[in-house]
């Protein structure tokens, strides 16, 4: 038998939800180097998730197939392993020298039997090009300081930024220097921390990675992004406006629509040429409501509820009288399917986007169920960890638009969902309370639907049954 014949190829399994494809983020193997069964070898983003990779085979890796940024059509070869031999080597190969990586620090999805990063290895960072570009380079003469310019051809990071409301930012440090002779190479393996980079707008050149050998990882960037001071510091003498955009004379900013990003777009893009939407709105006095939620954690401070279960439920009892807000459009079998159960999306900002998680059958859950549900998703949309199926398949979306500091919206609906209810941020307002003006505790409420699915008497009369529930919620108990 020949070395070809004894070899295993892996393609790139079916990653569900009817994924077709997914491109490469980061390599956690290189050639050369020993794997053991249901070891993570790639890390691959979909159209749903970043997801970690286990390889079914043990060996010597022969081949990859693929650099980072390519995209790979599910079924197509991965990654080429030849069996080891009795002395530990390939059989009928000569000994590979083992390449030595750094990780990326990235939170990551787990994919396969559930053990496969038991054998994964840190070891220090290699500044070979293959398989993927890993370095960026200092700033060549003539390119405005504040920018650095990844290896591999990538677009200049600019120098400073903001983060968007509602960020958080953990761990990490930076530093600044005098100028480009000062500097050392920013050393990034991982093409999502460049990314998030390039979004944020912080100069890589400028950071001390916390990873292994000085790596560059993702805290790094958003410990960046949350230091005012460090953002301005590459961009001395610009004025705080001027935060985000390009330093004057630099490049445009080129942010490729691929992965997550792309289907955000694309399927906003589809909701707003197939769903003739339509919002309503009202404002309303959440006193009440805000006192019966301290009065609950008060009374079982171990098992708090928050608003936004409180909302939820209240939601859910609107769609049992209002269910046909609880549907969506088969437009192939000119139809409106009316879902049987609750399946309540939760609007959630994360850093690789607006995703969309999932509690399923919400109907069945109570309020602290509800509140404990949507903390463990929300938290886990935002960390990445949560598998595709849990972004799909919502029937109605909850969003909390408040966390943001706006007042309104007039959101797009998650297709293929018919309704969406938006909540604004709750301030002290002047209210007339039984004649007499008084300060209250008061938000705005939306509601976006779908017309094809009903009229404005049904919106209209869901919108109001939530916000009688909010201002009296006592109502919320004579319809449970």
């Amino acid at each position: 038998m020949t070395t070809i014949e004894r070899t295993q190829v892996f393609l790139l399994p079916d990653l569900g939800e009817g994924l077709s494809e997914a491109e490469i983020v980061e390599w956690r193997v290189a050639v050369g180097d020993v794997v053991t069964v249901d070891q993570s070898v790639v890390e691959v983003e979909t159209a749903k998730a970043v997801v970690d990779v286990p390889c079914p085979y043990a060996g010597r890796v022969v081949a990859l197939h693929g650099a980072a940024g390519e995209v790979r059509p599910v079924g197509q070869p991965l990654i080429t392993i030849a069996p080891l031999d009795g002395g530990g080597e390939p059989a009928g190969h000569a000994t590979y020298r083992e390449e030595e990586r750094a990780g990326s620090g990235n939170v990551l999805i787990g994919y396969g039997t559930g053990h496969a990063g038991s054998g994964r290895r840190r070891r220090r960072p290699r500044l070979a090009p293959a398989p993927e570009p890993i370095a960026a380079v200092p700033v060549p003469a003539g390119r405005p300081s504040g920018t650095a310019v990844p290896s591999g051809g990538a677009e200049p990071v600019p120098a400073a930024g903001s983060a968007p409301a509602g960020g958080a930012a953990t761990g990490g440090s930076a530093q600044t220097s005098t100028g480009p002779s000062a500097r050392a190479a920013a050393l990034v393996i991982s093409p999502i921390v460049r990314r998030l980079a390039r979004e944020r707008g912080v100069d890589l050149a400028s950071l001390h990675g916390t990873g292994p050998g000085g790596v560059i990882r993702r805290a790094d960037v958003e410990a960046a992004v949350a230091a005012p001071a460090t953002r301005l510091a590459a961009v001395p003498d610009q004025p705080a406006a001027h935060v985000g955009l390009a330093p004057a004379g630099g490049q445009d900013v080129v942010i490729p629509l691929t992965g997550i990003r792309k289907v955000i777009a694309d399927k906003l893009s589809r909701s707003r040429r197939e769903i003739p939407e339509v919002t309503i709105w009202v404002d309303v006095d959440a006193t009440g409501l805000l006192e019966t939620r301290a009065a609950i954690n008060a009374a079982t401070p171990d098992a708090p509820v928050s608003i936004l279960a409180l909302l939820a439920r209240i939601c859910l009892s609107g769609l049992r009288r209002f269910p046909q807000l609880n549907a969506h459009v088969d437009t192939e079998g000119q139809r409106i399917v009316q879902s049987a159960g609750v399946h309540l999306g939760i609007a959630a900002q994360t850093d690789r986007g607006l995703v969309v998680p999932v509690l399923r059958d919400a109907q069945r859950l109570t309020t602290r169920e509800l509140a404990a549900g949507l903390a463990e998703t929300t938290a886990a949309a935002r960390a990445g960890t949560l598998p595709p199926a849990r972004l799909t398949g919502g029937t109605f979306t909850l969003n909390n638009y408040g966390v943001f500091g706006v007042d309104g919206s007039t959101p797009i609906i998650n297709h293929p969902e018919a309704a969406l209810l938006g909540v604004g941020r709750i301030v002290d307002k002047p209210w007339v309370v039984d004649g007499q003006l008084a300060v209250r505790k008061v938000t705005q409420l939306s509601l976006t639907f779908d017309h094809r699915v009903c009229d404005g008497g049904v919106a209209g009369g869901f919108l109001r049954h939530v916000a009688d529930c909010v201002e009296q919620p006592a109502l919320l108990v004579a319809n449970v």
